[in-house]
């Protein structure tokens, strides 16, 4: 296989795009994609990238998962250089799938639970529905089956009236998820389907969580929240998070009545969804800005609640990359960008409902357009040193202007430094203003 050490290119100091590099030249960066997405390809080209096949050497590819999976296998005997990033990290799937999601989030609230870290303490144990963790309880209670049939039937069984939501674990967009009420209908699906709830024979996996039937609602609505949050390293940990994310709304008014309980319009916010329903909206594609969400509640609810709430949100997505970190292969050629979906309940409670490892890039409106070309753009400026060429011998620790609309979440290689000891003490260096 060819290195990628990318190739110098003698330039008008005019054409230089952005930065000027040492010499009056600058590096000829090659580019590869699997996504057709003018998002992306505008954003290279804007910067003088030139565009190859995967088979050629390139310096930066914004990849497919299942490509990923490829060159990082062990049969591919694929080296990359000092020179190539690519946006994906080996295992990404820890964080993605939403079984390895619940199982490393369960995980790192026992490991803190056992060595005593106050982060896993826990209410009194005699409050209905039992104890539950003070500041770790962000995900539902989820049950990964067929291996966690038994123990959801009997969670079941103390609240018979719970509505759940079933999901197949390896897939997105909506596909293959439906609400229950009653054990019966479990069990009728899974005979329909010819899928064995029987863990030694049960192949594929999906998660049964409990339904968040109090979400807050806007204008009778349920929405849900994508935010975007770029890793750059899980060891030591350096996250950012997107400041132009925005809600999802349902086409159709809230309904919990058994009779709306297949009405994937009244609760599902994905847009692939959405999109086909009659009273989908073209324009603005039935979604809302979270700093228009932010103005909402606060005239609504107040200041003082929502400015709790974000910090939540914060909370929550710093401890869920902090649950995988250990068990994630940091590789130093690699990045990622995340679509966290959040559902926020009636008490102003959010609740990590998954974690996309490819957030979709098409543009539904022109604000997406904008908001995606941005995205990416920003994304580029903080993975990229500061001579724009992709380098892995690079600290990862980019300049405070280049951050445009992200700002830091945690960088526990910086905390360490400020505080002069390693940072595991589940605080992050963030912008009071992160949400403004």
């Amino acid at each position: 296989m060819a290195t990628s050490e990318p190739k110098r290119v003698s330039t008008n100091l005019a054409t230089i795009y952005g930065r000027i590099a040492a010499g009056h030249e600058r590096m000829k960066i090659c580019f590869c994609t699997d996504l057709d997405k003018s998002v992306l390809i505008n954003n290279f080209e804007k910067r003088g990238w030139v565009q190859v096949s995967a088979d050629d050497d390139w310096n930066f590819y914004w990849a497919g998962t299942g490509t990923c999976r490829n060159i990082f296998s062990v049969d591919s005997g694929y080296r990359m250089h000092d020179n190539q990033l690519i946006n994906h990290f080996p295992n990404h799937y820890e964080l993605s799938r939403k079984d390895l999601l619940v199982k490393n989030i369960k995980r790192y609230r026992k490991d803190l639970e056992r060595d005593g870290n106050p982060l896993a303490e826990k209410t009194e144990v005699n409050i209905p529905g039992g104890s539950k963790y003070l500041y770790l309880d962000f995900i539902p209670v989820t049950f990964v089956l067929p291996a966690d049939y038994n123990m959801f039937v009997e969670e079941y069984r103390k609240n018979p009236q719970s509505t759940w939501i079933m999901k197949p674990c390896g897939k997105s967009q909506g596909a293959g998820i439906f609400l229950i009420n009653k054990l019966s209908k479990l069990k009728r699906w899974s005979r329909e389907a010819k899928t064995s709830f029987h863990p030694q024979i049960g192949k594929e996996s999906y998660v049964i969580s409990r339904y968040i039937e109090n979400p807050l609602l806007i204008g009778g609505k349920k929405f849900d929240l994508r935010l975007y949050v770029l890793v750059t390293s899980f060891r030591p940990l350096k996250a950012y998070l997107f400041r132009l994310g925005f809600c999802r709304f349902c086409t159709v008014k809230y309904d919990t009545s058994v009779t709306e309980l297949d009405n994937m319009y009244v609760h599902l916010t994905n847009v692939s969804v959405q999109k086909h329903g009659g009273e989908y909206n073209n324009h603005h594609g039935g979604k809302w800005s979270v700093q228009n969400l932010r103005l909402f509640l606060e005239g609504t609810r107040g200041k003082e609640v929502t400015d709790k709430l974000f910090g939540s949100i914060t909370w929550l997505i710093v401890h869920s990359l902090k649950a995988v970190s250990s068990v994630m292969a940091s590789d130093r050629h690699c990045f990622e960008c995340y679509g966290y979906d959040i559902i926020i309940d009636n008490t102003l409670k959010p609740w990590l409902v998954e974690v996309n490892a490819s957030p979709s890039l098409t543009s539904t409106t022109a604000n997406d357009r904008i908001l995606k070309y941005k995205l990416i753009d920003n994304i580029l400026n903080i993975v990229l040193p500061p001579d724009g060429i992709p380098d892995v011998r690079w600290n990862k620790i980019p300049s405070p202007d280049m951050l445009g609309n992200f700002d830091l979440l945690i960088d526990e290689e910086i905390a360490a430094q400020d505080e002069g000891a390693p940072s595991n003490n589940g605080k992050s260096r963030s912008n009071n203003n992160r949400w403004k």
